[in-house]
């Protein structure tokens, strides 16, 4: 036996009503306009997008590759590094980690972090001292890691400066010509900053800053060794993140 249809009437809607309805839609109109878009995560604005790029060549042995981890993972325990973070308009910046060796051996190990707060900066050491070697030991593809990091900075949330940090052993040996790459970047406003770890390389200092560094207010930091390896990041930090102006 089939059911009968079962049909609604729907009660007319008073004067009244409909005319609060209506003034309620403008009022949550007029807060719309005045609020702007919803803020998006990803759309974030920092002071700083920062890649920081530590080489995994060959030339880099377990023990080098610790000792690169674990001197960028106390550089951001340290207060000091919170406290240049505060000196910025925004008091916040973006830190990606990249492992690096030959022409495609190029891996984001730690991907885009905000960092505003002391513990932000707590957490993202620990994910540092915990990441293990992303690549293969092989060449040193300096201009093949820059285009990555180009890519890398594209993802990167909205900021006032992009910084691509390279910590490095040797001088490039593979990859595209680095002259081109260096030039192509430097002209979308990207600066390049360099960390010349000069245990093989006594004038690999002065190779990066003719060859690799370039960009607005870019400079170039040297350890003699990877135990000196700490305070140079550290250092470096320091003048990437509160820019200009900083000796």
């Amino acid at each position: 036996m089939s059911l009968p249809a079962i049909t609604y009437r729907r009660k007319p809607l008073s004067k009244s009503v409909v005319v609060r309805a209506c003034l309620v839609a403008v009022f949550c109109g007029w807060l719309m306009a005045v609020a702007g878009p919803p803020i998006r995560a990803d759309s974030a604005q920092v002071d700083l997008a920062l890649v920081v790029a530590l080489d995994c060549s060959g030339s880099v042995d377990e023990e080098e590759f610790a000792l690169q981890m674990n001197g960028l993972a106390l550089a951001f325990r340290r207060p000091e590094t919170m406290e240049a973070i505060a000196q910025g308009d925004l008091q916040r910046i973006a830190v990606s980690v990249v492992h690096w060796s030959g022409s495609k051996s190029q891996v984001t190990v730690l991907p885009w972090t905000v960092i505003a707060t002391a513990e932000d900066a707590r957490n993202f050491a620990d994910s540092v001292a915990a990441t293990l070697r992303g690549v293969d030991p092989g060449a040193t593809a300096i201009s093949s890691m820059l285009l990555f990091a180009e890519i890398l900075l594209d993802q990167a949330p909205r900021a006032n400066r992009k910084v691509i940090d390279v910590a490095a052993d040797g001088p490039g040996n593979i990859g595209p010509p680095l002259d081109a790459v260096r030039g192509k970047l430097l002209g979308r406003g990207i600066t390049i900053n360099g960390l010349a770890i000069e245990n093989e390389w006594r004038k690999l200092g002065i190779y990066m800053q003719n060859k690799v560094a370039g960009g607005a207010d870019h400079f170039v930091v040297t350890a003699r060794d990877y135990e000196e390896f700490a305070d140079a990041i550290f250092r470096k930090l320091l003048k990437e993140i509160t820019g200009p102006g900083v000796s």
